[in-house]
């Protein structure tokens, strides 16, 4: 193989590991909530959620994504994610934070076949009568987060408390080294 047919490859390989770290936080972004509500407004006397009510939330919880899943443990505000897309695997470490806006950010460097990449992806929180709206902070749409009277539909079901992240996060950390030493052979080659 030429050298110049190992850089085309690697830069391919390097393009979808990319997008999929930058799908990843669409992924978390619930688009199929805010689809099934695109023109939702936000009532008026909605108010910002506090610090403590987003903690109480999302702490030791695991957001389940179509493709993974992301953990927010109570130690020290960790934060850890794995996806594994159709454009192959990524992980995430890194922390999550909350403050008095409504606002909850995960903070963390993503890893792919193609290197390490930090993101901070923030989630807008409103409440009313029980009531969560939820919309990512640059760009997202409003949607309700969790009803005055959960019903299985609501994103805030995907929140559970085992531990979905930790385990596959070895396997996956485990298959992106093997990957990323496959890859430095070939470009050596």
């Amino acid at each position: 193989m030429a050298p110049s047919d190992n850089i085309i490859r690697l830069l391919a390989r390097a393009s979808a590991a990319t997008l999929a770290i930058v799908a990843v936080f669409g992924l978390a972004a619930p688009a199929s909530a805010a689809a099934a509500e695109p023109s939702l407004k936000m009532p008026a006397k909605a108010r910002p959620m506090t610090a403590f009510e987003l903690y109480q939330l999302y702490r030791d919880r695991s957001w389940q994504w179509p493709d993974g899943a992301g953990r927010m443990q109570d130690a020290n505000r960790q934060f850890s994610a794995w996806v594994d897309g159709a454009k192959g695997p990524s992980w995430a470490e890194g922390r999550w934070t909350v403050d008095d806006a409504g606002r909850l950010c995960l903070d963390a460097t993503w890893h792919a076949a193609n290197g390490k990449f930090p993101a901070k992806t923030c989630f807008l929180h409103r409440v009313l009568d029980n009531t969560i709206y939820q919309k990512r902070e640059s760009g997202g749409a409003w949607f309700v987060f969790r009803h005055g009277v959960p019903n299985q539909a609501d994103e805030a079901q995907k929140l559970v408390a085992s531990d979905l992240v930790s385990q596959r996060l070895s396997v996956v950390k485990a298959t992106l080294n093997t990957s990323n030493a496959e890859l430095r052979k070939e470009a050596v080659q």
